[in-house]
């Protein structure tokens, strides 16, 4: 039954339209349980009464989880859990996305939208330990698997000690042979935290989403090998694209 997967109660007056919360939770009913042995959901007026909504308000949360490739709908039968077929990102000590992704079978590739001179805000300055608005590169990327786009990613370099990241990357197209080219052979990773958000405007226009799709972001600081922060990016992955696997001794090259 639907009401013993699904445990979210509706908040009317949160600001969050019905059709997203009700998707949410058909979300988290999935991976709890819900739906029978052939993965077919209850049918809408039992999950509309679950939700205290009109049948009309419940198709809404479906279609938009059947344009995710998260439910597939069959017309006189009903609607069905696809079984997701996601990427594995693996956080390690040596985090790669090329690497992690050529493990499994997949091609992966970075590719640079910009990379610009800038100064630090608060965020920045403290993760890479320089003073407020000293200068650093900012580079924004896409990440693709397989020519889809599964992240978006904002990164911040210390321009004063890598005077030169910015052209190295921009001619290399990755930050490891970047960094090599300007004297730093190793670095390794110091720290993640991991969030989910509803993907923004700009992630369903840049990753190709569906509005209300979850995106997974992580805010990563990592370090050369004498402990010295070197780069801090903040990654927002697509949640029905990628899994992220935190392994921190297990080394991964971007």
């Amino acid at each position: 039954m639907a009401s013993e997967t699904l445990k979210s109660e509706i908040e009317r007056r949160s600001g969050v339209a019905l059709w997203r919360q009700i998707a949410d939770a058909i979300r988290a009913g999935i991976s709890s349980g819900l739906g029978d042995d052939s993965g077919k959901l209850p049918p809408e007026m039992e999950l509309a009464k679950q939700f205290g909504v009109n049948r009309h308000t419940v198709r809404s949360a479906i279609s938009a989880l059947v344009n995710d490739g998260i439910l597939r709908a069959e017309q006189g039968r009903g609607t069905f859990i696809i079984e997701p077929n996601r990427l594995t990102y693996p956080i390690s000590k040596r985090t790669r996305f090329s690497a992690g992704m050529a493990a499994q079978g997949t091609t992966g590739s970075t590719v640079l939208v910009s990379c610009d001179r800038v100064a630090a805000k608060h965020d920045v300055a403290e993760a890479l330990g320089l003073p407020l608005d000293a200068p650093v590169f900012s580079a924004r990327t896409v990440g693709m698997g397989d020519d889809i786009p599964v992240s978006r990613s904002t990164s911040w370099y210390d321009a004063a000690r890598f005077p030169d990241f910015a052209k190295q990357y921009q001619y290399l197209g990755s930050v490891t042979k970047a960094f090599a080219a300007c004297g730093l052979s190793d670095y390794v990773r110091h720290s993640t935290i991991i969030e989910a958000y509803h993907a923004t405007v700009d992630d369903v226009r840049i990753m190709r989403l569906t509005p209300g799709a979850i995106v997974l972001v992580t805010h990563a600081i990592n370090h050369d090998l004498k402990g010295r922060p070197i780069e801090y990016s903040k990654t927002r992955f697509s949640a029905d694209r990628i899994n992220l696997e935190i392994d921190m001794n297990e080394e991964g090259q971007r």
